[in-house]
């Protein structure tokens, strides 16, 4: 099996095609990127930006370059020297548009006696024969249907007719009572619903790869690239929702030829891969949980706490617990109901639990509230048993009055074999994402780093020891795993929660800041407040459009205040016009500059700083596109924007002549990225290890360190500055050093070190970081 040393993730669009990849494996190449990574390239829905709605798995997107894009890119990657990793969608397929997808076409036309009905996840019976679609604007919309051209057409959506169903003179209503799917409201959706989804997205209907006909067609052009020497690995995006994530990577694997696949599958802290997944590891969002919490100051926990239960209007601060099971439980009764009815109607009647039906209430609440009670995404039964023993221990702890529910719906839950204990496993998940990721964390906002993708924000910090003792078990249990500190998914890029835990060293100053910003620019959130702030501190300098588009996201999502449903616009404009403020209000653009000027030195110092440690750490480092200069990004569409190459690959020849840059300039982090990835790439023994460095001092706990040399052998030395505020204000690093077994060059300096005690003053006298190789 090929494995990467590191990878370099492209999005591929319309916009920029395999083509305008192909053009670049020579940049990425002289970066010292080892494969090339790139997003779902399979055909989707036209206009996709993202390509996770995938409509034709049979064909490479034309739109992207199609096969011939692919074999372009391919051979270039060769050519350079680098391996291609490609994302693909096992869980569901784009429906919005239903003439686009061959697969969705047929069901809706033949019914049940497609061919593909069993491809896709439909419970007819509750449709009474039919397959609901949550297309109108109301029921009361049926009258605005018409017959175009041997098609149903509700305004720009166009539907299939069943054969015989239609007669010349019909009447739409009519024609459409005898179709094979009926129109409703889209609201009918959150407890209607008669087919699985991906979340809550009603145009991306689940399909059943675990039926070998419909992996083996859904997979055909996937296998073709193994066959063809096209691609050399594959991210499979969320597994949690197959209905048997461990067989199907079986399958994959064996399809593959056993070629390296990563999952994109959120650990929870604590949490391992099953052991039965066969996979190299996950798509890094464990290692960024990680790296993120050592570059912020475990002292402000208490203060940040105390100025989230002011704004709150309460005498403590969010109980993020508490918290969860309440979005959970919001998800659970709101937009994912239809899931969880659909699970009570598969509970049996049995002498213990007579009479289960989706009309008696307490078995559906029961179901939510175990999912509620879950305290990872989902288990895999077998493994994970005593994880759902444990939610259902905990929800009738909660919940004493269902306890008896409870205990007779834990022995059909853990039956794996059933339909109920496969499909309860994929909808734990599916509420955890939306609960959890897509509402709470924007609700809990103390300090925005924390409440990042794969996170749990509930730990704020991390120690060097904490973190040492971490990477020794990913060196030992996960080394290909990928690391990342950005992707298409983060709620903030890496540079601006850099920026964003600089907070942490400067809370007076952030706590007087957002004072003032509530009263010249109020926000009547305070949550809300702190997480605008936060952001618009974190990615200043930005556009207005970035940053409306942003806030009115972040509003919708925590639902606190306005949502997506049922939009508050006169909250909605109070949060607009506080942006605006900072735009068209002097005082309020002026003391936004002054607090970003503060924060700005110790940012880029984090940054650094995290940016050589994802990059050397154990596992293997993804660079997100265009993330080896500054990237203070928000939350998607903001983090796929378009990508200035010409302008890096200009900087990296610059420096690769010998210009200059200066820690706090974006070609420090172009610097530093080349460097390391070029390290791993060309010298791989150096990086066979892991061994921690400690310093010696009064500023000892300032750094960061780490051998990645194999036991008794040399190896790259990672050093990185936490915590610059504090250690500038307390006098610098002062007589701290480290102790050198041999004379040292560091890679980004090119300055020599010999063996013995070297004082940190000196060796990170022009970056916070330093990367050091034996010379001896």
């Amino acid at each position: 099996m090929r494995t990467p040393v590191s990878t370099y993730r492209l999005q591929i669009r319309p916009s920029f095609t395999l083509h305008d990849a192909a053009a670049l494996t020579g940049y990425l190449r002289d970066l010292g990127v080892d494969w090339v990574y790139l997003s779902p390239i399979l055909t989707a829905e036209e206009g996709s930006d993202h390509g996770y709605d995938v409509t034709d798995p049979s064909t490479v997107d034309a739109s992207r370059g199609g096969a011939e894009g692919l074999a372009a890119l391919s051979k270039a990657a060769r050519e350079a020297g680098l391996g291609v990793l490609v994302d693909i969608v096992p869980n569901h397929m784009g429906v919005a548009s239903p003439p686009q997808n061959a697969w969705w076409w047929s069901l809706l036309k033949e019914g049940r006696a497609s061919r593909h009905a069993e491809a896709f996840d439909v419970d007819w019976d509750f449709g009474d024969g039919k397959l609901r679609l949550p297309v109108l604007g109301s029921d009361d919309d049926l009258d605005k249907l018409e017959l175009v051209d041997g098609e149903l057409r509700y305004f720009d959506h166009r539907f299939p007719l069943a054969e015989g169903s239609y007669v010349v003179g019909d009447d739409a209503r009519d024609v459409h009572a005898r179709q094979h799917y009926e129109l409703v409201g889209w609201r009918r959706a959150d407890a209607e619903l008669n087919y699985r989804r991906f979340f809550a997205v009603n145009t991306l209907a689940g399909i059943r790869v675990e039926i070998p006909w419909v992996f083996e067609e859904a997979h055909a052009e996937v296998s073709r690239w193994f066959r063809d020497g096209l691609a050399d690995g594959l991210r499979i995006d969320h597994p949690d929702g197959l209905a048997d994530p461990s067989g199907y990577l079986a399958r994959l694997k064996e399809t593959t030829g056993g070629s390296y696949v990563l999952v994109e599958k959120i650990l929870e802290p604590g949490e391992e891969l099953p052991e039965n997944f066969d996979c190299e590891g996950t798509t890094g969002y464990d290692a960024l949980a990680d790296v993120d919490r050592l570059f912020v100051d475990p002292d402000a926990e208490v203060r940040l706490d105390a100025l989230d239960a002011r704004l709150r209007g309460t005498e403590t601060p969010a109980d993020y617990q508490a918290m969860i099971h309440g979005t959970k439980r919001r998800i659970t009764d709101g937009i994912l109901r239809s899931e969880i009815l659909r699970l009570a109607r598969l509970v049996p009647e049995t002498p213990e639990l007579p009479n289960p039906t989706a009309a008696d209430p307490e078995v559906a609440d029961a179901l939510a509230e175990t999912i509620a009670s879950f305290p990872v995404y989902r288990s895999y039964l077998p493994y994970g048993k005593d994880i759902l023993a444990e939610a259902v221990e905990r929800a009738a702890r909660t919940r004493p009055e269902l306890e008896q529910v409870l205990e007779r719906l834990l022995p059909l839950l853990l039956d794996a074999t059933s339909e109920l204990g496969r499909r309860f496993q994929q909808t734990s998940g599916m509420v955890m994402a939306k609960g959890v990721e897509d509402t709470a964390f924007f609700r809990y906002t103390r300090l925005g780093t924390l409440t990042e993708v794969g996170a749990d924000p509930t730990e704020f910090a991390l120690s060097p020891a904490g973190f040492h003792e971490r990477m020794m078990h990913r060196q030992a249990h996960m080394p290909l795993s990928m690391t990342t500190l950005t992707t298409h998914d983060t709620k903030r890029s890496e540079d601006t929660r850099a920026r964003i835990s600089a907070i942490s060293e400067a809370v007076p100053e952030w706590e007087a800041f957002v004072d003032r910003m509530q009263k010249v620019a109020p926000i009547p959130d305070g949550p809300l407040a702190v997480l605008v702030w936060q952001a618009i501190a974190g990615a200043w300098p930005a556009s207005r459009e970035r940053l409306q588009r942003y806030v009115v996201k972040a509003a919708r999502e925590a639902g606190n205040s306005t949502s997506w449903t049922d939009p508050d616009e006169g909250f909605e404009a109070k949060v607009a016009s506080a942006v605006d403020a900072v735009f068209d209000v002097p005082d309020v653009t002026a003391a936004l500059e002054r607090f970003v000027a503060l924060l700005d030195p110790y940012g880029a110092s984090n940054s650094l700083s995290a940016k050589i440690v994802q990059l050397t750490m154990p596992g293997v480092p993804d660079v997100y596109q265009g993330t080896e200069f500054w990237d203070r990004s928000l939350t998607d569409p903001d983090n796929r924007r378009p990508v200035d190459f010409e302008r890096r690959r200009a900087a990296l020849a610059a420096l690769d002549a010998g210009a200059q840059t200066e820690a706090r300039d974006e070609l420090a982090k172009l610097l530093l990225t080349s460097r390391a990835l070029r390290l791993r790439r060309d010298r791989p023994e150096l990086f066979s290890g892991y061994s921690p460095v400690y310093a010696e001092g009064p500023a000892a706990d300032h750094l960061l360190a780490f051998d990645r040399g194999a036991v008794g052998a040399r190896g790259a030395i990672t050093l990185a500055t936490r915590l610059p505020r504090k250690l500038e204000l307390n006098g610098g690093w002062q007589s701290t050093f480290i102790r050198l077994a041999s004379s040292v060059q560091d890679e980004l300096t090119g300055n020599s070190y010999p063996a013995g005690e070297v004082p940190l003053a000196r060796l990170l006298q022009r970056y916070p970081v330093a990367l050091l190789v034996s010379i001896t």
